[in-house]
């Protein structure tokens, strides 16, 4: 059975950095396109940034240029470095891997930014 796993959240101030991490198992084979959404309560879950197998990364505009995502194939873990975290950044961070042509969700870390 798959399943992804994320880790890294916790608090931090403004203007500071956390790097989350997501670790798929339980499958023989290598994800395809892998992806960071978050969601905070009462609104709808967002994408946040998306690494496919190859080729180029993309990201939402409200994050572009603070945070990076990169994977590590080999471990089947895929990386969120985020930076210049704002207050808006708070949210619970998901994760989800498309393996085989199914999704396959995390179920999420917390981020919150506060001083």
């Amino acid at each position: 059975q798959v399943q992804l796993v994320e880790s890294g959240g916790g608090l931090v101030q403004p203007g500071g950095s956390l790097r989350l991490s997501c670790a798929a198992s339980g499958s023989i084979f290598r994800p395809d396109a892998m992806a960071w959404y978050r969601q905070t309560p009462g609104k709808q879950r967002e994408w946040v940034a998306t690494i496919p197998n190859t080729g180029r990364t993309n990201y939402a505009d409200s994050v572009k240029g603070r945070f990076t995502i990169s994977r590590d194939n080999a471990q089947n873990t895929v990386y969120l470095q985020m930076n210049r975290l704002k207050p808006e950044d708070t949210a619970v961070y998901y994760c989800n891997a498309a393996i085989e042509g199914i999704i396959y969700w995390g179920k999420g870390t917390l981020v919150t930014v506060s001083s």
